[in-house]
């Protein structure tokens, strides 16, 4: 077993898959209640999550990181909720006015507090899944790569929130009004929706960056939509999709000699143009 983990290529590969599932299983209802922007608005605004939990606290990972980086991604979508509502901005633009001023107040707080902690806006964006094999903890006398521990647990606690919510998330994804007058608080499901999506995108970042945590959430969920009727059928091909983009582009990247995440989030695409091509419409699922 222990050989297994110690694989450089397979430690990658299983990295991006379950970066890749536990992102689109989530990015899977946004796109279908059409919010995908918000994937975007909270991965930006996480950056001031992580800032100002590493200044009160002094921690760059762990539990505390995480529901640091939650909270931000609420906040983010709550003040761009606030603003839409108004009913002076438009909610792009009340997103496109959030989520960049966000990003811009933590990447300041980053430049100023932690220029000698491993926290730095390029990890945040870019990522670098061909290096994670090297950040490694142990857990039931086995060596393993803190990457795969992580993202293996966020896509545990997604699939359980998923399963045990499936009925008021598919409700409240095609009709809110509907689902509150059947007792079924979207509110609270959406935003602990949210919060997850946020804790999910901060799992992800040390290995696959912020540029790729958006392609696995919005591109493998569209391929969905296209291909699939009902929503548990958007949801596998979602996750089909993102793993075969994860496997595929690593090994594209390694046959080439070009960048892993960028060949992943390359990969994405190759299942959205075949699915808008006449033969993938004909394939469209019941």
């Amino acid at each position: 077993m222990q050989v297994l983990f110690d694989d450089i290529g397979f430690v990658i590969m299983a990295t991006g898959v379950l970066a890749a599932g536990s992102t689109a299983l989530l990015g899977s209802f946004l796109v279908v209640r059409g919010q995908a922007l918000l994937t975007d608005a909270i991965s930006h605004g996480i950056v001031l999550g992580i800032a100002v939990t590493f200044l009160l606290t002094g921690v760059t990972t762990g539990p505390l990181q995480l529901l640091g980086a939650g909270a931000a991604g609420v906040v983010t979508v709550l003040l761009t909720e606030a603003l839409s509502a108004s009913g002076r901005v438009r909610r792009d633009a009340a997103t496109g006015l959030v989520f960049p001023a966000m990003f811009a107040l933590g990447v300041l707080l980053l430049s100023l507090f932690a220029r000698d902690v491993h926290v730095d806006p390029h990890t945040v964006l870019l990522g670098e899944i061909g290096y994670v094999w090297l950040d490694r903890v142990t857990l039931f006398g086995l060596s393993l790569p803190r990457s795969l521990v992580v993202l293996g647990a966020m896509l545990l606690v997604n699939l359980t929130f998923v399963a045990a919510f499936y009925e008021r998330l598919s409700v409240a994804a095609f009709d809110e009004v509907q689902a509150g007058l059947h007792g079924l608080r979207p509110r609270a499901v959406t935003v602990a929706l949210l919060g997850l999506t946020s804790m999910t995108a901060v799992a992800a970042l040390d290995a696959v960056g912020v540029v790729l945590f958006v392609a696995f959430a919005i591109v493998p969920a569209v391929v969905g939509l296209l291909v699939a009727r009902r929503l548990h059928g958007v949801v596998m091909v979602a996750l089909l999709t993102a793993a075969f983009a994860a496997v595929a582009g690593y090994q594209v990247a390694v046959w080439l000699d070009l960048s892993i995440g960028g060949c992943m989030a390359a990969m994405t695409g190759i299942p959205l143009l075949l699915a808008l091509t006449p033969v993938g419409r004909a394939w469209q699922m019941s």
